[in-house]
């Protein structure tokens, strides 16, 4: 009879995301994840399959826990435009200093694996494109309620938008300061 699993998924991959986002892939070992998921090492292997495999599960339960919390919040608001500037005042304002320092996962992720793990890459591109699509669809409501006089199509202005998001998070986790943080969100928001 199959041994039943004592264990819950979804707070390993919570763990196993906050130890890559904080060590990388690279520098995080096997027994890193063990000792941090509690997790024999059959039970991890037996689950997730090999480090790599855990790190793709990781990468697609972060999208689906961070990325989609941001869509939600960008589809969800009333005011679109507002929402957006909040969104990049809420990149640094207010955002534990430890949080800051780890970045972003997808982002760490870019700079530290592509172009040499394909997979992961695909998983990186499906989440900045939904990133992407979410402030697309801001965009046009923001124009619609007359809160964003840009003329630029939708697309161009939303690419804009995930490339200075992703910049400053990457400058964040730099240890820029908030001054420069303040400076560089003031600046991508007067485009709006």
């Amino acid at each position: 009879m199959p041994r039943t699993k004592s264990f819950d998924q979804q707070e390993v991959l919570n763990k196993a995301a906050d130890l890559f986002w904080f060590q990388g892939y690279t520098a995080t070992p096997p027994q890193d994840i063990l000792d941090d998921t509690g997790l024999s090492r059959s039970s991890l292997y037996d689950t997730f399959g090999d480090k790599h495999s855990l790190f793709l599960k990781t990468l697609r339960h972060y999208r689906g826990r961070e990325t989609a919390g941001l869509i939600r919040f960008l589809d969800e608001a009333e005011d679109a435009t507002e929402a957006i500037r909040r969104m990049f005042h809420g990149a640094y304002e207010g955002v534990p200093r430890a949080r800051k320092q780890k970045g972003c996962l997808m982002i760490n992720s870019i700079h530290e694996l592509l172009p040499h793990d394909p997979e992961v890459g695909e998983i990186i591109q499906e989440n900045r494109q939904a990133i992407e699509d979410a402030f697309v669809r801001a965009i046009r409501r923001g124009k619609k309620q007359g809160g964003i006089r840009n003329t630029h199509e939708p697309r161009a202005l939303a690419c804009f938008l995930v490339n200075n998001l992703w910049g400053l998070t990457t400058q964040l986790k730099l240890g820029v300061g908030t001054k420069t943080a303040a400076d560089i969100v003031k600046i991508t928001l007067s485009v709006l």
